[in-house]
């Protein structure tokens, strides 16, 4: 059956009605906020667990992923009806709807790295700036690391997080 989309309200109508609400983002990001009863099922796992029965209502946080990765939605559902939430877990929240937030949990690992990465090309620009010139070897670096993960998709510095202490048993 092909994917459709559905407004947040649409959306928690079909809920009500029994539908499942399947959350595709990461374990991270599930754990730190989430719509009440969605099942956490990360994009990386679709094909290895079996869908709930009945109609299925995916989701991400803006609704790019879903929309991204319709045909593997749609050959995960099995024929069973599915839909995407439009604009994902942002629109929910936007259309007045709650949401369950754990901020005891770590920030997603993909904000960790922009925070991290951030940080040091800007101590390498400044350190340039008033200390060395070569500091700004530091900014290259990094600046390279980011063009290296988006091309590959592998970013060295999200698996170092995913090893932190606080970050251990998320990801």
């Amino acid at each position: 059956m092909p994917l459709g989309s559905m407004t947040p309200a649409e959306a928690r109508a079909a809920l009500q009605g029994g539908a499942t609400l399947i959350d595709v983002r990461g374990r991270d990001e599930y754990a730190r906020e989430r719509i009440e009863g969605a099942v956490n099922l990360p994009l990386a796992e679709l094909g290895a667990q079996a869908l709930p029965s009945g109609p299925l209502i995916f989701h991400c946080r803006s609704g790019m992923r879903t929309k991204g990765c319709g045909p593997a939605l749609e050959a995960a559902a099995k024929g069973a009806p599915c839909h995407v939430l439009d604009g994902g877990l942002d629109a929910w929240k936007a259309s007045g709807f709650e949401t369950v937030i754990d901020r005891g949990q770590p920030l997603e690992i993909g904000r960790q790295v922009q925070l991290a990465a951030g940080s040091l090309v800007l101590l390498g620009v400044l350190l340039g700036m008033f200390v060395i010139p070569a500091f700004l070897l530091l900014s290259a670096f990094v600046g390279t690391g980011l063009m290296f993960a988006g091309a590959t998709g592998w970013c060295g510095l999200a698996h170092l997080f995913r090893r932190m202490p606080w970050n251990r048993g998320m990801a």
